[in-house]
C-alpha cells in the first residue's frame, strides 16, 4: 500500500498478539515504531498517572537483549524506570514483569502486555482516578493481545495529543544488524547474563568483546536458535557502517571453527 505521510499504520501478526505501528515522514521515509517504542510511550504515560494519584507503585519495563540500546538508555535515563533483561520469550518477560507493582513488558517484534500487582490493583480501585481504572479495564493482562496492545496505544496517542512523529522522537534507533550462522552444533553455545554474553566456546566471549570495543556505542550478542543449526548474532552502533562491519566481525568469530557452508555475509 501506499503511506500517506504523517498517518499512522498498525500491522498484527497472524493470531494477533504482536502489534507493531509504522508511518512514513513528509520525505517519505519508512519509519518502524516497534515493541520497545510501545513499552516507553506506555511505561512513561502510566508512570505520570500513578505519580498524580499519589500513588507508591513502581513502573518498570522488562526487554530482551535485542531491545534496542537507545530504548533501553532513554528508558533508565530520561524516563527513570528501572529496567530489566531476561531471555528471549515472553514467559522469561511475564515472570520478571511480575516483580513489578506495575510491569511492563514488549518484545522489540511487539509482543507484549501491562501487569499490575494485586496491591496495586486494589489502590487503583480506591483510587479516583478514572484513566486508571479505564487502563485496568482496557489492558488483557493475560497474554499479549495486539488489538488491545493497539486500543492502549491510541489512548495513549490521543491524551498526549501525538502525531507518530512526535512519538517517534522520544529517541533515535541505533542502526542494528541481525545475522545467522549455520554452524556444525548450536549446543555447543552456551549463554549466561540473559543471553547477553557467551560462556561456551570458552574465549569467544573475550573476542566478541575486543570488537565491540572498537566500535562507537558498539554493543552485541549471539544465541543458539531454537530452531536451526545455527548462531543469531545481533549487533548495534552509531552508523550503518559500523554495525554491518561489528555484525560481520562477530559472525566471523563464530563461523571459525564451528561454520557450515557458506561463511556468513551482511547485505544491505
Amino acid at each position: 500500500m501506499t503511506l500517506v505521510p504523517g498517518q499512522r499504520y498498525a500491522s498484527f501478526d497472524g493470531d494477533a498478539d504482536r502489534i507493531v505501528y509504522y508511518y512514513a515522514t513528509a520525505q517519505g521515509e519508512f519509519r518502524l515504531l516497534d515493541g520497545d517504542k510501545i513499552a516507553g510511550l506506555v511505561a512513561g504515560f502510566i508512570r505520570e498517572l500513578v505519580k498524580a494519584e499519589g500513588l507508591k507503585a513502581e513502573v518498570g519495563v522488562v526487554q530482551t537483549a535485542y531491545a534496542n540500546g537507545a530504548s533501553t538508555e532513554y528508558l533508565a535515563n530520561v524516563l527513570k524506570v528501572p529496567v530489566t533483561c531476561t531471555k528471549t520469550g515472553v514467559k522469561h518477560l511475564h515472570h520478571a514483569a511480575l516483580n513489578y507493582d506495575v510491569g511492563v513488558y514488549f518484545e522489540a517484534n511487539g509482543h507484549g502486555t501491562v501487569l499490575f500487582s494485586p496491591a496495586t490493583l486494589a489502590a487503583i480501585a480506591a483510587s479516583a482516578s478514572a484513566s486508571l481504572h479505564a487502563l485496568v479495564a482496557l489492558i488483557n493482562q493475560t497474554v499479549g493481545d495486539a488489538l488491545s496492545d493497539m486500543l492502549l496505544v491510541e489512548t495513549v496517542l490521543l491524551h498526549r495529543q501525538w502525531s507518530p512523529a512526535q512519538w517517534d522522537a522520544a529517541y533515535a534507533d541505533l542502526p542494528n544488524r541481525l545475522v545467522r550462522v549455520f554452524v556444525q552444533d548450536r549446543t555447543a553455545f552456551e549463554t549466561a547474563d540473559a543471553e547477553r554474553r557467551v560462556v561456551q566456546p570458552e574465549g569467544l566471549q573475550a573476542r566478541v568483546d575486543e570488537e565491540v570495543s572498537r566500535v562507537a556505542k558498539g554493543r552485541s550478542f549471539l544465541r543458539a536458535s531454537g530452531t536451526e543449526d545455527c548462531v543469531r548474532v545481533y549487533a548495534e552502533a552509531a552508523t550503518r557502517e559500523a554495525a554491518d562491519a561489528l555484525a560481520q566481525a562477530v559472525a566471523g568469530l563464530v563461523f571459525e571453527g564451528h561454520g557450515k557452508g557458506e561463511r556468513p555475509a551482511v547485505f544491505n
